[in-house]
């Protein structure tokens, strides 16, 4: 890489305003694919680590760089075309493709919700979502937390009022210490770290309470690098997939390359074991009829009318959309045919 990459570029150009930014792979010449992660290295980023060291990439022809995390969203590296894929969750994907960034999930991480509310497992005075009303949530400050909340209580017999105090990820201090009485976290990672440390819990699940299911993560591209190189896009995608399989075949193998590959990031390999067990045996990373990457039609569909429903879709000047976008063009199966 140059001493000036695609990455430099982009962060020195969001102080200055993005609209400059411009396409630069034509240039290269070269089957070099980079993907942006959203975190820092964790279970749900397995395959593409698999992927890289089982060699499947080189065996498609691609030189596969997994950027390092940094500040900027992913979905903000791939819509300004400094990273050619990235992970995105599914709710950032979906307001920020609304708001007119180019953004299309090609590759579904997760086949199902992998988020829960929860919170202790003493609490006899919380038993249904009604029970909420009037407690505190530690959260992250996003409107789809107050739709998603709003709706479990109401729909679980509540008024769908509560006080929050948002606090990101020290929520979960906060919940075990009994700051505040029950956040949201992701199963597969806060809530088997919350088991290691035997620290209880009971949770809702969403779906149980009118949320639509979810793919919770996708790994997203642009339009402008389909258009432009659909064939190498095709072989990402399959090699990809071939990586999540390889995962959901053999977590401990792919639990321990994950470790191997961030040394110094992933310090505790028995929680990445148990992770990559919550994801299997919950058929997280495979559908129970073993399909990985596949993203469900349905499913956008639902999600995308929650989300436009709740006014959570904003166009780029900030105001709600108010007619229902075409959610079948925010992603495309295509990238994983033959896989």
């Amino acid at each position: 890489m140059t001493t000036i990459n695609r990455r430099d570029a982009l962060l020195l150009g969001l102080t200055s305003g993005m609209a400059c930014a411009t396409p630069t792979w034509a240039e290269a010449g070269r089957k070099k694919v980079t993907v942006a992660l959203d975190w820092t290295p964790n279970t749900n980023h397995v395959g593409l680590y698999v992927a890289r060291d089982k060699g499947f990439y080189a065996e498609a022809g691609l030189d596969v760089e997994i950027l390092p995390y940094a500040d900027t969203a992913s979905g903000t590296l791939v819509s300004n075309w400094v990273a050619d894929f990235g992970v995105s969750g599914a709710i950032g994907f979906f307001t920020q493709r609304a708001a007119g960034a180019d953004l299309k999930a090609v590759y579904a991480v997760v086949q199902t919700e992998t988020g829960r509310l929860v919170f202790k497992a003493d609490r006899a005075d919380i038993q249904r979502p009604r029970d909420l009303d009037g407690k505190t949530y530690g959260g992250f400050g996003s409107d789809w937390e107050n739709a998603l909340i709003g709706t479990l209580i109401r729909n679980g017999g509540g008024v769908g009022r509560f006080e929050t105090v948002t606090l990101g990820t020290s929520a979960y201090e906060a919940l075990a210490n009994g700051a505040v009485d029950f956040t949201l976290e992701v199963y597969t990672w806060e809530g088997i770290k919350a088991e290691l440390e035997n620290k209880p819990q009971r949770a809702f699940r969403y779906a149980d309470y009118g949320v639509p299911d979810q793919h919770t993560t996708f790994i997203v591209s642009s339009d402008a690098y389909l258009s432009e190189h659909p064939q190498r896009a095709a072989a990402f995608g399959r090699a990809t997939r071939h990586g999540y399989a390889f995962a959901a075949a053999n977590p401990d193998e792919a639990a321990a390359l994950l470790v191997e590959a961030n040394k110094g990031m992933v310090t505790n390999p028995a929680f990445i074991r148990a992770s990559m067990k919550a994801l299997v045996e919950g058929n997280y990373l495979a559908r129970p009829d073993g399909t990985v990457g596949e993203i469900d039609r349905s499913k956008i569909e639902a999600m995308g009318g929650f989300l436009f429903t709740a006014g959570i879709l904003r166009d780029a000047t900030g105001d709600a959309l108010t007619t229902r976008p075409d959610f079948g063009d925010y992603f495309s199966n295509e990238y994983l045919a033959g896989a």
